[in-house]
C-alpha cells in the first residue's frame, strides 16, 4: 500500500463510484421493470402476453444488452484500477463472481424464456403450463434482482474503504 499513489487511489474511487452509479441505474430499471411490468405479463398468458405482441410490443433487448455491457465494462475497469489494493480489489473479485454468475443465470434461464414467452405471444400457443412458468419466472426473478441489489451495495463499503485511505 506504500507505493500507491494519491493519483492511483484517485482513479480507482472515481471508477467505483461509476460502477455503483451505473449499477444503481440498472437496479432502478430493473425494480421498475419487476414491480410494474413483470407482474402484467405474468399475470394470465396468453392473454397477458399481448405486451409482447404486435408493431408497439414491449421489448427490452436493446436496452438490457446494453444496459449490462456498460455495466461489465465499468465494473472490469474499476477492478483493473483496483488491482494493486489488496484488500479492495479481493472483494471486488468476489463480487463480481457473484455478479457474473446471476449474469451467466440470466442468459441461461431468464433472456431464453422471456424470448419463448415473446414468441408465444406472436404466434397465439395457447400452453397449458404458461401461468406456472410465468409464475417460476417471476418469482426467480425477485431472488435475481436482490442479489443484483446486494452486489451492488456491496461496492459501496469498497468505496467508503478507500475514501479512507486518503
Amino acid at each position: 500500500m506504500n507505493n500507491i499513489t494519491a493519483e492511483y487511489i484517485t482513479r480507482a474511487e472515481t471508477w467505483i463510484f461509476i460502477t455503483i452509479l451505473i449499477y444503481f441505474l440498472m437496479n432502478g430499471a430493473q425494480i421498475f421493470e419487476t414491480v410494474v411490468i413483470v407482474p402484467k405479463w405474468t399475470a394470465a398468458p396468453p392473454e397477458s402476453l399481448q405486451i409482447f405482441k404486435g408493431k408497439h410490443a414491449l421489448d427490452f433487448n436493446f436496452f438490457w444488452i446494453a444496459m449490462h455491457s456498460i455495466h461489465e465494462v465499468t465494473f472490469i475497469l474499476a477492478i483493473a484500477f483496483c488491482w494493486q489494493i489488496d484488500t479492495i480489489r479481493n472483494w471486488f473479485l468476489i463480487l463480481f463472481a457473484i455478479h457474473f454468475a446471476v449474469r451467466v443465470w440470466t442468459l441461461v434461464y431468464f433472456a431464453p424464456n422471456i424470448i419463448e414467452f415473446q414468441k408465444i405471444a406472436n404466434s397465439g400457443s395457447n400452453e397449458i403450463s404458461l401461468l406456472n412458468k410465468a409464475s417460476k419466472w417471476k418469482n426467480l426473478n425477485y431472488l435475481r434482482v436482490a442479489i443484483f441489489i446486494a452486489v451492488s451495495l456491496g461496492l459501496i463499503p469498497l468505496l467508503i474503504k478507500l475514501l479512507s485511505f486518503r
